[in-house]
């Protein structure tokens, strides 16, 4: 059994959106080619299985939709379906164990996370500014005021796109 959210899910979460990036101009899926895929589940913690990546996939993308605010919270119900949280008892208080089938156990984990961020940290977890990027942001800074999944990429092109813009009007 697992601790229903672990410490490393929020980085799960992230790297399960993260995982259609664009690269040198292009459109990547890091989880469309199986064995590719299974490696990648495998390297966070999953079983690499056929049914595991098809799960993947499917949470992934009813998650960037509503991340983006594409598609109500609500889309991500059918992923839930026949989850359980179990309680244990110990010294040191109640935890709470995730169960559900090993195949759905890593997508759940990130959906989990999902939920906790929501909770803890509403309207933190968000897409990069740059409309060229696919990636996604946790924001942590005290203000809020993250815009970019990079300050050094992201950040830093719409800045010098914005100035050189700013430059060219001037003349």
């Amino acid at each position: 059994m697992v601790h229903a959210v672990g410490p490393d899910d929020e980085m799960l979460l992230l790297d399960l959106l993260n995982s259609t990036p664009v690269v040198r101009g292009g459109f990547l899926d890091l989880l469309a080619v199986d064995d590719e895929a299974a490696e990648w589940s495998r390297a966070r913690g999953g079983v690499g299985s056929p049914a595991e990546v098809a799960h993947l996939r499917q949470v992934r993308d009813r998650l960037q939709a509503v991340v983006r605010g594409a598609e109500p919270a609500t889309t991500l119900t059918p992923s839930l379906r026949g989850v359980h949280l179990l309680p244990e008892v110990a010294d040191s208080g109640v935890s709470w164990h995730l169960d559900v089938e090993d195949d759905r156990r890593l997508a759940t984990r990130a959906l989990l996370a999902w939920g906790r961020v929501q909770e803890q940290m509403p309207g933190r977890l968000r897409p990069c500014a740059n409309d060229e990027c696919r990636l996604f942001l946790l924001d942590r800074s005290r203000p809020n005021t993250a815009r970019w999944c990079s300050m050094k990429v992201c950040g830093n092109r719409l800045k010098v796109r914005r100035h050189y813009q700013r430059t060219q009007r001037a003349d």
